[in-house]
């Protein structure tokens, strides 16, 4: 797996981000058995950042935690059966699949584990997982992707023991 790092505001978490996004990213592909290498860009920005880039590309315009930018489009969620056909899709010094673009708020990162009530690591984390999964075709616009979606992405932080509660975590301690 290749990651690409993009820092546009200063990132300063209290764990190490980039193994943790590139631990995530693998968990995510292995969960779904995506059947080849990747390459994914991973993106830091302020409010500011992406606001504008959340107006630009969805016309929204207000900050948001996290914007995926796939770069391939699937039969169906999950669904790898036609890249092998699909011609440009590779990086050609690489040979990575070239999956997509991942552009994190790293302000609201912090607010919304705060609002949550879990740590920033498990936002930071849940963050990737969310949107490894968009750029593998998953989506929750109608209420059972949604649903869908939320288990594949509690099954990839499980899989990291990264648990919303701490109490989670206590428990698994002891087990």
């Amino acid at each position: 797996m290749t990651l690409y790092i993009e820092e546009e505001t200063e990132v300063s978490f209290p764990f190490d981000y980039k193994e943790l996004a590139k631990s995530v990213i693998n968990a995510a592909l292995d969960h779904e058995e995506f059947p080849y290498e990747v390459e994914v860009s991973l993106t830091f920005m302020d409010k500011d950042g992406i606001q504008e880039a959340n107006r630009d590309f969805r016309q929204i315009d207000r900050p948001t935690d996290v914007l995926s930018f796939p770069m391939l489009d699937f039969p169906a969620p999950g669904d790898f059966s036609e890249l092998e056909g699909m011609n440009d899709i590779t990086n050609p010094e690489t040979d990575d699949v070239v999956l997509g673009d991942i552009v994190l708020c790293v302000p609201k990162i912090y607010e919304q584990a705060e609002e949550y009530g879990h740590s920033v690591k498990r936002e930071y984390a849940f963050l990737i997982a969310h949107s490894m999964l968009h750029l593998m075709g998953y989506d929750h616009m109608e209420d059972e992707e949604r649903v869908e979606m939320e288990k594949r992405q509690k099954e990839i932080l499980d899989i990291l023991k990264i648990y919303r509660f701490e109490e989670e975590e206590t428990n698994e301690k002891l087990n």
